[in-house]
């Protein structure tokens, strides 16, 4: 019997606004990957070379152009790509610079504390109107303790730069966006961040439709064509000299004419992006704001979270709504205007906290900038005669999670007229706000996977191959991120997945799990683990005994009454002799053990069924899937790994229903009164 029980469904991979009428020419190719790959995909394709020193969470993304380069890949054009890393971050935006006054088409990666060691070259690059395109996972800084987790610090702590500022909330948006900036920012002479946030998006795989090599091809043109060699002897010009009274001035303030340019361009950019694939992009996204009276404003990835609750309140009464701000430099402050002008109140998201701005954070003080402008008709706008009320929030900081809940008690907070006007969320402090709701909100007919493992046990890679193949294999839309420390190796780490027939809105840890998988043994010594796990769920653990008896007895009574309460089905395999047994390399044995998981999921869920896929024909599909994580280390790992997701699908036993209730033990007579009681 299947643990996990879903409609017979199959994923619409349309583009959310294609219909029969309108077919688009390029709606994308669909596969699962995280943010990091998709970025990486437009730009092996489109650019030249890439200036980077990784740096956590945007390491993934240097490694995959640094891949490519080294496999001998050519972009679109032929060009050979090239991969510089010199001493630091500081030094890579100078190679940047470099590479892009010598009309090359460059790239770069970075986050954090690497972004704000730029600092200096971002001005220069700016000023000399080089469209470099750079590629970031935001991430906090170091201004309370060391954290390598989302953040928007680093990039409000570059936003006077004088570069353009897009924000994706997902894998999708990441890709897309990054293209979108490379034709914005050659076609301005201004240079361009493509943003998502460190590990939230950087990392957590999706279902996504890459942008097909032809169309990247016609939407941004040959570099060679459309980039001005700045270092040409024939045709010499100054830039970056030194300049003084007579003549900065009148250079810092021509510049505007560029700048000036910047949204009548990005207009152009997102309309012919969406005429060409059916994903439609704007400044800023409002959802159900229409006639909504309380609204949320926010950036990046818990914006869809938003979304999805948004939904729900509006089916409890309330007017909510919530608006997505994809552009924040140049910063859209019509667009929020108009967003936002006849709403009672809004509340402003920032995953950050600049405790000295008493006006709000960074977000926040543009908008209050843009009503005041409003209220006075001034810069272009329609005069205003009253501004909603404006709370905000810290919401998020390195990575905090952000559930449902916490945006439910923002809404909450903003419906009362005398409500907190700064408050944080997700944390115990004077200032947060109490979640008092944290409902649900996964797409319907959705299966969610928790897992306890350790780090180097192999279990975070393959959550991603699980995803792929749900994905790629049984056509459902996934998501699967990690949440591990800076430590990571040896040190406990949780990951997570969820799968349905729709897009995944939920960017949150998740609290309501049908399936718990425990690599950790000493996991199970806690009934904390099992929190979350929905009535009559499974549960997949490590075990060395062979015995479900055995197994059942080394479980301590108080999680054992846990199960019985929930009715849980208790599955086990010892996934460590397995991999000991197949692993052909030593240093192998502990990360393979991981993969064994896989065949669990495999038996345990209903999806090759549901395909009308034998066992060969799955196991094509999980092959191709362990060949992109594995294919590197050679044919006979990928074979091991292999062999381990066959033996966990063989091996896999349950423990007995009468085992985990016993006739005669007081835990059965109180699950049997409990039982007649409800």
């Amino acid at each position: 019997m299947s643990i996990a029980v879903m409609n017979d469904a199959v994923r619409n991979v349309k583009p959310a606004d294609q219909s029969s009428e309108q077919p688009f020419q390029y709606p994308g190719m669909p596969t699962t990957c995280d943010g990091a790959e998709a970025v990486v995909h437009v730009e092996v394709h489109v650019a030249q070379a890439a200036g980077a020193y990784p740096i956590t969470s945007s390491t993934t993304m240097g490694g995959g152009f640094n891949a490519a380069v080294m496999n001998g890949q050519t972009n679109l054009w032929g060009d050979p790509l090239m991969f510089f890393e010199p001493e630091s971050e500081h030094s890579a935006a100078s190679v940047c610079e470099g590479f892009a006054v010598a009309g090359g088409r460059v790239t770069n990666f970075t986050s954090g504390q690497g972004l704000v060691l730029m600092k200096e070259v971002l001005y220069t690059i700016a000023g000399k109107r080089l469209p470099v395109v750079m590629n970031i996972g935001a991430r906090a800084l170091t201004s309370q303790g060391l954290n390598v987790h989302a953040g928007h610090d680093d990039l409000m702590s570059v936003a006077d730069c004088g570069w353009g500022m897009l924000f994706g909330r997902n894998a999708q948006e990441a890709g897309d966006l990054c293209l979108i900036s490379r034709r914005a920012a050659e076609a301005t002479f201004t240079p361009f961040f493509n943003v998502q946030d460190g590990f939230l998006t950087t990392h957590t795989v999706e279902t996504v439709r890459l942008l097909e090599p032809e169309f990247m091809k016609e939407f941004v043109g040959d570099p060679k064509q459309r980039l001005m060699n700045l270092m040409d002897p024939a045709s010499p010009m100054m830039s970056g000299v030194v300049q003084n009274q007579d003549s900065y001035m009148k250079g810092k303030i021509a510049q505007r004419w560029y700048y000036d340019r910047i949204e009548g361009v990005l207009d152009e950019c997102f309309e012919l992006f969406y005429q060409k694939t059916g994903r439609r992009y704007g400044f800023v996204e409002p959802y159900r704001t229409e006639d909504a009276e309380f609204v949320l404003v926010g950036m990046g990835s818990y914006m869809e979270t938003a979304k999805v609750t948004v939904d729900y309140l509006r089916s409890k009464g309330v007017p909510a709504g919530c608006v997505n701000v994809c552009v924040f430099r140049p910063f859209p402050a019509q667009h929020i205007v108009n967003a936002l002008k006849n709403c009672t109140a809004v509340t402003v998201f920032e995953r950050m906290d600049d405790p000295l701005s008493t006006t709000g954070n960074h977000l926040t003080r543009e908008i209050k900038a843009a009503f005041c402008d409003a209220i006075l008709g001034v810069n272009g706008h329609e005069k205003i005669d009253r501004i909603p009320r404006m709370y905000h929030g810290a919401a998020g900081l390195g990575s905090r999670d952000v559930r449902p809940g916490d945006i439910i008690v923002a809404f909450e907070n903003m419906m009362k007229p005398d409500g907190q006007h700064f408050f944080c969320v997700g944390i115990e402090h004077a200032l947060a706000l109490k979640k008092t709701d944290d409902p649900d909100l996964r797409p319907k007919g959705g299966f969610s996977m928790r897992g306890h493992s350790v780090g180097g046990f192999g279990s975070v890679t393959t959550n991603k191959v699980i995803a792929t193949i749900a994905g790629n294999v049984f056509g459902k839309d996934v998501q699967a991120y990690p949440k591990y420390g800076s430590e990571k190796k040896g040190l406990p780490t949780t990951y997570y997945l969820t799968i349905g027939d729709s897009h995944i809105m939920m960017h949150s840890e998740l609290e309501h799990i049908d399936l718990l998988c425990v690599n950790d043994p000493t996991a199970m010594l806690n009934p904390l683990t099992l929190e979350g796990l929905q009535r009559n769920g499974a549960v997949f653990m490590q075990s060395p005994h062979a015995e479900p008896a055995d197994v059942w007895k080394h479980i301590p009574e108080s999680v054992q009454e846990k199960v019985r309460k929930l009715k849980a089905r208790v599955f086990f395999c010892d996934m460590v002799k397995i991999a000991r047994e197949m692993a052909s390399e030593a240093d192998l044995q502990m990360r393979m053990q991981g993969i064994v998981l896989l065949g669990a999921f495999l038996r345990l869920t209903p999806y090759a069924a549901q395909c009308n896929m034998t066992e060969d024909e799955v196991y094509v599909g999980v092959e191709k899937a362990l060949r992109k994580y594995f294919g590197k280390r050679g044919d006979r790992v990928v074979q091991d790994n292999l062999n381990c997701v066959k033996r966990g699908y063989k091996e896999m036993k349950e423990i007995p229903h009468d085992i985990i209730v016993r006739v005669g033990d007081p835990s059965h007579k109180r699950a049997k009164a409990a039982a007649i009681a409800g």
